[in-house]
């Protein structure tokens, strides 16, 4: 992909992608055109419950949670904060550890296409999210993969 570092837009050639996970439970990745408020609220509300406690890092785009309804936390990355204990139970629970796992893995999982077109890349972005909601690799994917293949495809309706 073509682009300069940085968060881009879908018109640079760098669309952002908007990423939520429950510690323990789904993740959800939506393609963005761009990284302004009014672009991942709906995505937010559609995905997250209202009152839900949410964690990010100290990016300005999520300043408006706590008007949207959710409980807001954040670790100031560029203060050096990368976890927090914030009731001192020794447990540190505001971080944004689990998302940035899923960045990782990928980017790693990308990386040998070497680049991939805005057309296609939904599609890897979906296939993505499904195999990591799954929680199966190997063989004992192949079953819930299968089910989750033949579930949503489209059915043709026969007429006599």
């Amino acid at each position: 992909m073509k682009g300069k570092r940085g968060r881009g837009t879908a018109a640079s050639d760098k669309p952002p992608v908007l990423g939520m996970i429950e510690r323990g439970g789904k993740l959800v990745l939506h393609l963005c055109d761009n990284v302004q408020q009014r672009t991942i609220q709906p995505l937010i509300t559609a995905a997250i419950t209202a009152s839900t406690v949410v964690n990010t890092d100290e990016y300005a785009i999520y300043n408006r949670l706590t008007e949207w309804g959710y409980g807001h936390v954040t670790v100031i990355h560029g203060d050096g904060e990368y976890a927090r204990d914030d009731d001192g139970d020794g447990i540190n629970e505001v971080h944004v550890n689990t998302i940035e796992g899923v960045w990782s893995l990928l980017r790693s999982w990308l990386r040998p296409h070497r680049g991939i077109s805005q057309r296609w890349l939904p599609l890897y972005l979906g296939f993505f999210q499904a195999m990591h909601n799954l929680r199966r690799r190997g063989q004992s994917l192949l079953g819930p993969l299968l089910s989750l293949l033949l579930t949503s495809a489209p059915r043709k309706v026969l007429s006599g």
